[in-house]
């Protein structure tokens, strides 16, 4: 098909990137990341509004974030493989988006970790 060619390439991996960030996001607003702000010096009080809401279903949270996570390690580790067979027609995902994958997700797995740990 031709309208699948012109389609950009690397947008799943980076959505669930996106979705671990925010559902460990909102694991980790009730107790890791007061503490975590707290002692920085920063206030945490705007999290109040997040995190009273959010804390019956930490544990679901926790669960999307962690299977948005490996399911974006998943398509970035395809990516990566595409990449290096990839010739110079440029169908490639770019280094750049993959790069900013590996962020998003190393961003979402730390949130994870504090959502899970600090509970």
């Amino acid at each position: 098909m031709a309208g699948d060619a012109r389609r950009p390439k690397g947008f799943g991996a980076i959505s669930l990137a996106l979705g671990g960030i925010a559902s460990g996001f909102l694991a980790a607003a009730c107790c890791a990341l007061p503490m975590l702000l707290a002692s920085t010096g920063l206030g945490s009080a705007w999290l109040v509004g997040i995190a009273v809401p959010a804390a019956p279903y930490r544990l679901w949270f926790v669960a999307f974030s962690a299977i948005s996570l490996v399911a974006g390690g998943v398509l970035l580790a395809r990516q990566q493989m595409r990449a290096a067979r990839c010739g110079a027609d440029g169908a490639c995902v770019p280094a750049s988006l993959r790069f900013a994958t590996l962020i998003g997700l190393l961003l979402g797995a730390v949130l994870l970790w504090l959502g899970y740990r600090y509970a």
